[in-house]
């Protein structure tokens, strides 16, 4: 993926007025946009969210068999953050034409987007490119950020990478991951978790035994799967969408 776009799904029935851009993973080689991508805008969309799919650039450096590893393992992801940057100014410029409330867009992603999701949510304050016309005016910070089995938040040695600098001013986080996600493995939300709540940062976060690695929203005989319903009350109990009784 070379080529930047954005694809915006609108709500059929009510709109919330919340919007979310969503980041599909594939480890910066591929994007799982299926998987990670448009059954994720059907769910946001049942629930009366705007979702923006972003098709961000991914060309990572290949894996080297000679050390078993991606080589830029913990480097950031330069190009796949500018998109990110600016799919969410340009979310807040669209904000009236789209219907959208500009205080109550937030990030979702997945593994490598569940990373982008990270670096979105603690990056924002300088924009990595050239302005480019007014959309670039706008804040390119997150107001809420789901990261689901996210990789690349902690180093080898179980520190935050220093690519994603938690500050007070990241916003609210969900995070969730398997036990035995031995992909990415737990201890990335766990260190993260651990970053947001040292300096304050509201931050739910749920760790499940089974469940593996890259299951998106399709249902299976682990618990973890049910995660939809957890995302959807942590994002009344922020005030992102109403509750039922609201």
């Amino acid at each position: 993926m070379t080529r930047p776009t954005i694809t915006v799904y609108a709500p059929k029935g009510r709109n919330t007025g919340a919007a979310a851009v969503v980041f599909p993973g594939g480890g910066f080689q591929v994007l799982a946009i299926d998987l990670e991508g448009t059954e994720v805008c059907d769910w946001l969309n049942g629930k009366g969210i705007t979702c923006v799919l972003l098709k961000y650039r991914v060309p990572s450096a290949p894996y080297s068999w000679e050390c078993r590893c991606y080589p830029d393992l913990y480097t950031e992801s330069t190009m796949a953050l500018q998109d990110a940057q600016r799919a969410i100014k340009l979310v807040r410029f669209h904000a009236k034409e789209w219907h959208v409330d500009v205080h109550k867009i937030g990030v979702v992603g997945f593994s490598a987007g569940g990373y982008l999701v990270a670096e979105a949510s603690t990056r924002f304050k300088s924009r990595l490119y050239r302005s480019m016309d007014a959309a670039d005016g706008e804040s390119a910070r997150p107001d809420f950020a789901i990261a689901i089995y996210p990789g690349r938040l902690a180093t080898d040695d179980d520190k935050l990478n220093p690519n994603v600098p938690v500050s007070r001013d990241t916003p609210p986080t969900f995070l969730l991951q398997a036990q035995d996600d031995h992909t990415d493995g737990v201890n990335q939300s766990l260190v993260y978790y651990s970053a947001l709540r040292k300096v304050g940062v509201p931050a739910e976060m749920h760790i499940y035994a089974g469940g593996g690695h890259a299951f998106g929203l399709r249902r299976s005989k682990f618990p973890i799967t049910q995660w939809p319903r957890l995302a959807e009350v942590w994002l009344k109990s922020i005030g992102m969408i109403p509750s039922a009784d609201g």
